[in-house]
């Protein structure tokens, strides 16, 4: 068992989730049995495939899921990387159809309750400086992950090629992070601190978006100056 246990009258809120994953993926593991697979198929194909829910956690979660495969064994880490292969490149593959479908009007309306326009101007900025790779280097980068297949959709990028990048995102980025934790769950760093390696996983992951915001920025001010 990881060190830090929530208390149970402990009101959930979006940082103790994120800072406690561990203990809520065990929690669910042993109350839910195999339905804890179901679960985590439903974050991933949300996180991936739904641009009002690019909060969920990802690149944390798949950590977390090795690093409670190895620990705890109440989930078999050869089942569940496939299971979230499969979620992801649905989820993908779902929002590439819900930007094909409605994309444009997103745009072009004024204001959106769901949308931010300024993540989408930045996944477009991706786009065109990864061209169609940005699909497998978005799988890596919050945020961006959850807008690049709904952008793909709204520039109506050839499916076959889309989903070709899809699927190759997928592979890498499900079992790298998973394999990551199961390898280090035994870490006394890990189990002692794992608060702390969970933000370091979160910001490693935004950091290319901080750079290229931060170019943008220096860029306009350039423009101006």
């Amino acid at each position: 068992m990881l060190d830090g246990t929530p208390s149970g009258s402990q009101r959930l809120n979006p940082i103790e989730l994120i800072t406690h994953l561990d203990k809520h993926i065990q929690t669910w593991a042993h109350d839910l049995g195999m339905w804890v697979y179901v679960i985590l198929f439903g974050i991933v194909f949300a996180e991936t495939g739904l641009v009002i829910a690019p909060i969920l956690p990802g690149d944390s979660l798949l950590f977390t899921v090795g690093v409670v495969a190895a620990l705890e064994g109440t989930i078999d880490v050869y089942a569940i990387i496939p299971l979230l292969v499969l979620a992801a490149v649905l989820g993908d593959a779902v929002n590439y159809s819900i930007g094909k479908r409605l994309g444009p009007a997103v745009f072009t309306s004024e204001r959106s309750i769901f949308f931010n326009k300024k993540h989408l101007y930045r996944t477009q900025n991706f786009y065109e400086r990864y061209g169609g790779k940005t699909i497998i280097i978005a799988r890596f980068i919050p945020i961006i992950r959850t807008f690049a297949p709904f952008v793909a959709g709204i520039g109506n990028m050839r499916y076959a090629r889309f989903f070709a990048f899809n699927l190759v995102g997928a592979v890498a980025w499900v079992p790298s992070l998973v394999f990551l934790g199961y390898k280090f769950a035994h870490q006394e760093w890990v189990q002692k601190r794992f608060h702390l390696v969970i933000f370091a996983i979160i910001f490693i992951s935004i950091l290319p978006a901080i750079i290229e915001i931060t170019r943008e920025y220096l860029k306009s001010k350039k423009t101006a100056a």
